[in-house]
């Protein structure tokens, strides 16, 4: 339990630096004259740079190859690293968006790794329960600058120095704490980043990772323009703080509770239905979101509460499913493969977004994302189609979702 814990810790700290310097765009507007498109990049440069570090770490296998909290600790002091020298020295975007790349890079040392830390510490029962306290924790640590930025009058600068210092706490608890638990995957024996594309020739990983793409079409850049969306409804002044603590009880508070619910579903109903339901009602939320602009403001929150739960929810069952049906010598590198090109679907979304907003307005901007969790939902309905049950223990009130001899024991519903 300290284990996980710990765990959890380092993602909630070591990813406070992922947006910050989103979370501080109006002040940048003031002091730099940021432009729209500007905003695009303060936060496509960190997704892009996410995608490079990814790359590298699966072409040089450094996710089953380096012990992964010396990964994850060096990682998390570099990003933060990178965020420090942005708040003291930074002063216009071209200097902002080189630093963002380099963030985003060392990130990739820290979330796929902390997956494949958390998996070694969780049985096949419970491991859906426990990737979701991971991805409870992603989320927290990616909304947490919105709660920085919302709570006191700190300057932009002051900010963006508190996150880094949260990372950097982070890399600490890694390097001290933090170890790979009894169900640890073998050590990779040689380099094999070919297995990052090989996996999509066998049907389990290639629709996982289909469902998962189509999940994250939506979700960051629903994180990042969400304040956007909030800001133009008129009624932004009503909700329950500023813009930016609403977005952090919406997105941040409501997506961990998703997310731990997500967990329980993945391991009480299976794989596929826990996913198929989120990204239904995430999907659903995307096409409804124009009748929600202009509702009151409880209404307004109650909405984005119930978004920003199911929008996660699914994470850390797509992050649970691979690491059963990938090989198990290359788990590391199938969640780094996984998550780069995710990643890089996203810069795309982000992108899209504020270009459709500025033709038809806030209101319609988040129907583009609608297709991403839909086609998701497609994708899993077929990945709960090859699933082999799996009895249920005798003599115990849990029920194993992977046998230690069938890996897509895990895909299917437990019969009751």
């Amino acid at each position: 339990m300290v284990r996980r814990g710990a765990i959890a810790a380092v993602q909630v700290l070591g990813l406070a630096v992922w947006f910050s310097l989103s979370a501080v765009v109006p002040s940048l507007r003031n002091d730099w004259g940021l432009t729209a498109g500007g905003a695009v990049w303060l936060t496509a440069s960190v997704q892009v740079g996410f995608v490079a570090g990814a790359l590298t770490s699966t072409a040089l296998n450094l996710a089953d190859r380096v012990p992964p909290q010396r990964l994850l600790a060096a990682s998390a002091a570099a990003a933060a690293a990178c965020t420090v020298v942005l708040a003291l020295f930074a002063d216009r975007l071209g200097a902002a968006v080189p630093l963002r790349f380099m963030t985003g890079m060392f990130l990739a040392g820290v979330y796929p790794v902390g997956m494949k830390l958390m998996a070694s510490w969780a049985g096949s029962s419970g491991r859906g329960r426990t990737m979701g306290v991971l991805i409870a924790a992603l989320t927290l640590g990616s909304t947490l600058p919105h709660l920085i930025a919302g709570l006191g009058s700190l300057p932009w600068r002051g900010v963006l120095l508190t996150a880094a210092g949260a990372g950097l706490v982070g890399a600490v608890i890694a390097l001290v704490f933090i170890r790979p638990g009894p169900h640890a995957a073998p050590a990779a024996p040689a380099r094999n980043p070919r297995y990052a594309l090989t996996m999509f020739t066998e049907r389990g990983p290639s629709l996982v990772n289909l469902g998962y793409f189509g999940h994250m079409w939506e979700l960051y850049a629903l994180w990042t323009w969400i304040p956007s969306f909030l800001s133009a409804t008129g009624t932004a002044t009503g909700l329950p703080g500023s813009v930016e603590i609403t977005v952090f009880l919406a997105m941040g508070i409501g997506g961990a509770v998703g997310c731990l619910l997500g967990g329980w579903g993945a391991d009480r109903f299976g794989r596929p239905p826990a996913a198929l339901a989120a990204l239904l009602l995430s999907g659903l939320c995307c096409l409804l979101s124009p009748l929600f602009f202009h509702a009151p403001p409880l209404l307004l929150f109650a909405f984005c509460t119930l978004w920003g739960a199911a929008v996660i929810a699914d994470s850390g069952v797509f992050s649970t499913s691979l690491s059963e049906v990938a090989d198990r010598r290359y788990i590391g590198t199938a969640l780094t493969g996984q998550t780069a090109i995710g990643f890089a679907l996203t810069v795309i979304s982000i992108q899209l977004t504020p270009l459709l907003a500025e033709m038809v307005g806030w209101r319609y901007a988040f129907l583009l994302l609608a297709p991403g969790p839909l086609a998701g939902a497609l994708a899993m309905r077929a990945f709960g189609k090859v699933a082999i049950p799996v009895p249920a223990r005798r003599g115990n009130s849990e029920t194993s979702s992977l046998r230690d001899d069938d890996p897509l024991g895990a895909l299917g519903r437990e019969p009751r």
